[in-house]
């Protein structure tokens, strides 16, 4: 069977390349094709596979500005030539699923989210961007709006990484999906005995606005409690501004550092809305707790006074607030770690695996 992943840009391994990853294990024959490809940025597992760039790749400083070449990206998917392929497996957040499947074939979008730059999440970017781009968004959002509708009619089955981003596919593309949870290294993790844990809070991830790590400093700052953040991003400076006495910016750190850190924690704060979110699943996975804002992904993995707590609003009050609530409670790290072990690999494998055999079961049915 022959085998296309579409995948938006491999420029970094975040929780969509995660995602590459696990299908390329599951189709070790498939050929990646990706707007923008950045080989040393992405795993030894995805660089296995032949991986063909759109034309955008070889646009100038393609590798850091792809961003701004989206308007072109709906072009760029239509040239792709995929007659031959059984399978097409589209990884949508950045626009993917718009290529011309053949007719025969079955196309499958696994959806971390709706663009959200130009759909839920739109009027906050506008307002943060600068002034000719925020000029220019409007009849460009309007363009990309109306080509990603029609594109959704290409897919022959959605999977929603979320009941969340479920939600956003039935609003902006009024379609159903299939809510599979994307693959976490569960088993990558391990709990910290009791003596070694730290007198310390954890945030980690991409500090870009949406995620408010914001929020999360000032509040530690009120507090005077101790704050440790991991993490790179276009906010990385800021946070190091923002930061207290009580706060240390580690800046972007290697798997292993992380790792530890999981483990030693009093617990994570998590103050963005995300469409799934991996990083608290990684905590738990740890044993560690999670002190979450109560929308998105978040409140399909963290469970209110099992695993964490949740704040209701994004306010430096609701954090300090949900962080005294957490203090008080005696969790056990066993019972967080076990809880999240249903969103592990293995999952995902099943559930996904399984999804797209009826799809070609089907297919081959009906011919």
């Amino acid at each position: 069977m022959k085998v296309a992943i579409i995948h938006y840009w491999l420029v970094g391994m975040r929780g969509g390349e995660k995602v590459i990853e696990a299908l390329c294990e599951m189709y070790p024959q498939a050929d990646i094709f990706t707007h923008v490809y950045v080989p040393d940025a992405v795993s030894s597992r995805i660089r296995q596979h032949r991986i063909i760039p759109t034309f955008i790749n070889s646009l100038p400083r393609a590798a850091r500005m792809y961003k701004t070449y989206l308007p072109l990206m709906p072009l760029a998917l239509e040239q792709l030539d995929l007659r031959g392929y059984d399978l097409v497996i589209s990884s949508e957040s950045g626009p993917s699923k718009g290529i011309i499947p053949p007719s025969d074939a079955v196309h499958v979008c696994y959806c971390h989210t709706p663009m959200r730059y130009i759909w839920n999440m739109y009027h906050d970017y506008r307002d943060s961007a600068g002034p000719l781009t925020r000029w220019m968004m409007p009849p460009l959002a309007h363009y990309l709006r109306m080509w990603d509708v029609t594109s959704a009619a290409r897919v022959d089955s959605f999977v929603a990484n979320s009941t969340t981003v479920a939600r956003r596919i039935r609003r902006f593309y009024g379609a159903e999906s299939a809510v599979i949870h994307p693959p976490v290294d569960t088993a990558s993790f391990s709990i910290a005995p009791a003596a070694e844990l730290g007198d310390y809070h954890l945030m980690a991830g991409e500090l870009v606005s949406y995620k408010r790590p914001d929020l999360a400093i000032r509040a530690f700052n009120e507090m005077k409690l101790k704050l440790t953040v991991i993490g790179g991003g276009e906010m990385l400076d800021e946070v190091r501004r923002l930061a207290g006495p009580t706060v240390t910016v580690m800046g972007p750190q290697p798997f292993d550092v992380l790792r530890q850190h999981y483990a030693r924690c009093r617990a994570l704060v998590f103050p963005g809305e995300e469409d799934f979110g991996m990083v608290p699943v990684e905590a738990m996975a740890s044993g560690r707790p999670v002190v979450a804002f109560g929308k998105g992904g978040a409140t399909e993995t963290v469970v209110d006074g099992l695993s964490g707590t949740f704040f209701a609003e994004q306010s430096v009050e609701a954090i300090s607030s949900a962080v005294m609530r957490l203090a008080a409670l005696d969790l056990d790290p066993a019972k967080i770690a076990a809880h999240a072990d249903q969103f592990g690999r293995a999952q995902f494998f099943r559930r996904m695996q399984s999804h797209i055999d009826g799809l070609l079961a089907g297919r081959t049915g009906a011919h």
